[in-house]
């Protein structure tokens, strides 16, 4: 892996890392909402996670990274499970999503090593 898209791709991993373990948070905070509270939280929680499917959709399309794409498949599922009211079911499927892109900004750092630029 070249350079450019080294820092390119870890660039991406590490944000998508940070938001989705931001993402887990609240989908554990969630659950100590009063029932009125769940329904303007859980949209709230959709509007977010849905962000960031995006920005992990521009990263799959910039870097062309097939970790990109399970990360973007497990959010999808935590997404369903999030609109369903399983958010038990939920966090395991983000947790997927970030092992995604830890795995894309780990290789990154690595080819950044062998480059000598780390």
């Amino acid at each position: 892996m070249d350079p450019k898209t080294a820092v390119l791709q870890y660039q991406y991993g590490e944000k998508a890392k940070s938001e989705l373990i931001l993402a887990s948070r609240l989908i554990a905070g969630l659950t100590g909402f009063s029932d009125a509270d769940k329904v303007g939280g859980r949209k709230m929680l959709l509007l977010l996670l849905e962000g960031i499917r995006s920005e992990l959709e521009f990263a799959s399309k910039s870097t062309e990274n097939p970790s990109f794409g399970k990360s973007i498949e497990a959010l999808n599922g935590a997404i369903s499970m999030v609109e369903g009211s399983n958010d038990d079911e939920a966090i395991p499927k983000v947790a997927e999503a970030v092992s995604a892109a830890t795995t894309v900004a780990q290789e990154s750092w690595e080819a950044l090593v062998s480059h000598g630029l780390l």
